[in-house]
This record gives C-alpha cells, sequence and structure tokens, in this order.
C-alpha cells in the first residue's frame, strides 16, 4: 500500500509537472523548501516567518544567489570556478582601495567610480581565467584553484593584510538600504505586468510556431499564482519596519539587485544565442563545435560573466559591512555551487536553471538561518549543509541515469 502510494504521488508530481511545463526537480525542490520553512517557524516558536527574519534572509541569500546565476552557465559548459571567493575579496578590497587611497572619502564621484572599476576588474580576471582554460585547454579546476589562491594573496598585497574601513556612506547603501514601501509596490507591479506579458508572449510564440500550448484556464491560475506571491512579497518586506519608526524598510537594495540581474541571466540563458550556444556545447561540446559555435569565445564569456557578478557580490557584501577585510568571501565558491547543484545544475553539463539556483540558494541560507535560530552550532550546521549537497548530487546521478 505505501509503495502503491508513493508511486500515486510520484506520478501526480510528474503529469502536474507536464502540465505547468516545469522540471519536476523543480517542484520537488519548492515542496522541501516549504516543509523546511514549515519546521523551522515551528521549532524557533514563530521567529523564523516573522518578517524581520525573512527580510534578512532575503539579504543573506542576495550575494549567494546572484553569483549562483553565473555559476550555472560555467558549470552547464562544463567547467567549475573556484577562485569566486578569492575573487571577491581581491574586488571589495581594489574597491575599498579606490574609495580611500585614489579618490576623496565622500566626494561626489568615488563611490561610482569604484563600482565601474570593480565591474571592469571583475570582467577582465573573471574573462582572463576563462581565456586560459579555453584557449590553452588547462581543466578549469586547476585555473580557478590558482586563481582561489592568487586573488587573495594579491589583495594583501595593496592592504598588507588591513581591513579598509571606512568605505563611502553613499556606496554602503548597496549593502541593505531599501527602497521604500511606495517604490516596492511599484516594483512589484512592474514584475507582475512583465511576468502576464510574458506567458503571453510565450503562449503566442508557440502557437505561431506550432507547437502545444496549455489550455487558457492553466495559463490564468499561473498567473494568478505568480501575482499573488509577487504580492506577498512586497507585502512581507514592507511589514518590517525600522527600529523607532512607522515607516516599513520595503525591498532591500541587495534583493532588487538580485531581481535584476537573475531577470538578466534568465534572458541571457533562455533568449539569446549566447545562452543557447553555452547549453549547445555543454550538452554535446563535438556537435557544437561541427555546427560553426565558437566555443572558446564561448566558455570565456561564461567565466568573465561570472567575473562580473562576483564584482557585485563584492559591492554588496563590502556595502554590508562597512569595510573590505581580506577575509571576505572565505568558502562563498563552495556555497554557490551547492546552491546551483541543489538547484539542479548538472555537474556533467549541458543542464541548469536559472530559478532552479535561486531556489536553491534560498533553500541552502533557509537551512543555515534556521538552524542558528534555533541554537544549532556552527560544526553540525556545516554538516547538515554537506549532507544536503552530497545527497542533491546523489540524485542528479539517478537523474541523468534516467535520462539515457
Amino acid at each position: 500500500m505505501a509503495v502503491q502510494e508513493s508511486i500515486g504521488f510520484s506520478g501526480g508530481v510528474r503529469r502536474l509537472g507536464t502540465v505547468l511545463e516545469l522540471d519536476t526537480r523543480l517542484l520537488s525542490m519548492v515542496g522541501a523548501l516549504i516543509a523546511i520553512w514549515i519546521f523551522f517557524d515551528l521549532a524557533s516558536g514563530g521567529l523564523f516567518l516573522s518578517p524581520r527574519n525573512l527580510w534578512n534572509l532575503a539579504v543573506q541569500t542576495s550575494v549567494v544567489a546572484l553569483i549562483a546565476t553565473g555559476m550555472v552557465l560555467v558549470i552547464v559548459s562544463r567547467g567549475i570556478d573556484l577562485s569566486i571567493g578569492s575573487l571577491l575579496a581581491f574586488l571589495g578590497i581594489l574597491g575599498g582601495f579606490i574609495q580611500t587611497e585614489v579618490l576623496p572619502l565622500e566626494g561626489p564621484h568615488s563611490w561610482w567610480i569604484s563600482i565601474l572599476v570593480m565591474l571592469a576588474a571583475g570582467a577582465l580576471f573573471g574573462g582572463l581565467q576563462g581565456v586560459i582554460i579555453a584557449f590553452l585547454s588547462i581543466p578549469s579546476f586547476v585555473v580557478t584553484l590558482g586563481g582561489l589562491m592568487f586573488w587573495r594573496a594579491a589583495g594583501w598585497l595593496f592592504t598588507q593584510g588591513r581591513t579598509i574601513t571606512p568605505l563611502d556612506s553613499t556606496y554602503s547603501i548597496l549593502g541593505g538600504g531599501s527602497i521604500g514601501e511606495f517604490w516596492s509596490w511599484v516594483v512589484c507591479a512592474a514584475g507582475a505586468l512583465i511576468v502576464v506579458a510574458f506567458i503571453f508572449w510565450k503562449r503566442n510564440s508557440r502557437r505561431q510556431l506550432g507547437f502545444p500550448v496549455k489550455p487558457i484556464g492553466v495559463e490564468l491560475v499561473m498567473i494568478l499564482v505568480w501575482i499573488g506571491l509577487i504580492a506577498l512579497f512586497a507585502q512581507t518586506m514592507n511589514a518590517y519596519n525600522f527600529p523607532r519608526s512607522e515607516l516599513g524598510r520595503g525591498i532591500p537594495v541587495p534583493v532588487l539587485l538580485l531581481i535584476i540581474i537573475a531577470s538578466v541571466m534568465a534572458y541571457i540563458a533562455n533568449m539569446t544565442k549566447f545562452g543557447r550556444y553555452i547549453y549547445g556545447y555543454g550538452g554535446n561540446p563535438e556537435a557544437a563545435e561541427l555546427s560553426g559555435v565558437n566555443t572558446k569565445r564561448v566558455v570565456a564569456g561564461a567565466f568573465a560573466l561570472i567575473g562580473m557578478l562576483t564584482a557585485v557580490g563584492a559591492m554588496i557584501s563590502t556595502a554590508r559591512l562597512n569595510a573590505a577585510p581580506l577575509s571576505i568571501g572565505q568558502l562563498l565558491e563552495l556555497q554557490v555551487i551547492a546552491a546551483a547543484v541543489i538547484g539542479g545544475t548538472s555537474l556533467a553539463g549541458g543542464v541548469g536553471t536559472i530559478l532552479g539556483a535561486l531556489i536553491g540558494a534560498l533553500l541552502m541560507q533557509s537551512l543555515q538561518n534556521g538552524m542558528v535560530l534555533i541554537g544549532v552550532p556552527s560544526s553540525p550546521q556545516q554538516m547538515v549543509m554537506a549532507g544536503v549537497l552530497i545527497f542533491a548530487v546523489w540524485l542528479d546521478m539517478i537523474y541523468q541515469k534516467k535520462r539515457r
């Protein structure tokens, strides 16, 4: 009886995934995330799902999640990047150095000039690693492992081990400022309109190409679900108030950056030649080369892209601390890889989604956040996270075997 119920449940999930055109693993992750939230909320006496904790959870997730969107494309192209933690530290130190040593602190231009330099340096250094990997045919594991050691040492040369602080006050808004209640609702309303337009655009495109489309009732239900989730998100972010203030904080700036970057990355992955080339190369490198794809440029571009995203992560991290310490970003590469893999990105290449990486990052951060709330020591936290990662890789191996 139990076996029949299990088969029936899994079959129901598959049918639901087919109707909604969603990966069943994605639906399973959403279910696991909901279960984790309910468990930690009960275990913490209602603290986990409080507006204050959810606001903080969103900010804590932002750096890992936005870099994970780039890691998806790197892993899909059969690569790996172990250098992002050290590169984030170097870029953060570089930005702080420009603000405090090169330009006058609190000057009218120091904060945005440092941001441009960090973005350019991130793309340059990430792309340099990609060029070495693609054109010299050195494994990405080896090149980025060298980067892991090189970039943090380079940061030490800038600072001689000291922490750069304080940073520009305008720049610090990137780490934890908010856009206020009114603009939060404006952003969410714009997001809802974009979702509705995208769903109908996709439906019309499929019909013109002669592909089957979902029943209009299913489309309308999905639109209502998305609008409900967006409205709930806005309400939750606005419900957390500043201490001694009646005004809601609204969407945090790091989360707003994550929303924008995730949307752009989803567009790149699904609707551009570059994204199609990455998935084509990851699925079958030989076929991609025979089709005329410049696979070396594709690989180098993927690493340049994650380098630029690492620069954004460095901005958020250093702005939140109002300092650029050499220790920042330690083990970040493992958290980002774990988020991508748990989100369904296959280490064998060719498979992965931006949405899956976001859910994977939120799931991992929810586990860590919840364990902190209920008083789990640091060492068991790491053991649990390691177990979740191994379990996710095991599931991916099973999934890949079934695909063959």
